[in-house]
């Protein structure tokens, strides 16, 4: 069984590693100009300076979530990228976005929370914040 404190260092590890993949495994779609990402992208009025500027930051925000140092960076950068999706998909897109049930949508939101849970657990690592301390 794991002690307490293997579990409070590894549970902050397996968030991050979660949003990485998530944000990773979105980019193929992005730089591949898939017509979903195309789509949505076109919708949105930013195809393609949109869709590759986006998965440009969610490249660069997924490898700062990994590095010890710049996790905040990452998780916040995160938030901003899919908090602009959210936004998109309550204004512009819609929940459903080609017939795909909601899922995309869905993914914004988790990836969000789990990004808010990070950058919250990280929170003595911003700078503005170690400095009031």
């Amino acid at each position: 069984m794991l002690k307490i404190k293997t579990l409070k260092t590894l549970t902050p590890l397996l968030l991050r590693m979660l949003i990485a993949v998530i944000l990773l495994q979105t980019l193929r779609f992005k730089f591949s100009a898939h017509p979903d990402s195309v789509y949505i992208f076109t919708k949105t009025g930013i195809e393609p300076y949109g869709r590759i500027a986006t998965g440009i930051v969610e490249l660069i925000a997924a490898i700062l979530l990994l590095l010890p140092r710049t996790i905040w960076i990452g998780a916040l950068m995160t938030l901003a990228t899919i908090g602009g999706a959210i936004i998109m998909h309550l204004t512009l897109l819609g929940i459903e976005v080609n017939n795909d049930g909601g899922a995309l949508f869905l993914m914004a939101l988790v990836t969000f929370i789990l990004s808010a849970i990070v950058l919250w657990h990280y929170k003595e690592q911003i700078p503005l914040i170690a400095f009031s301390r």
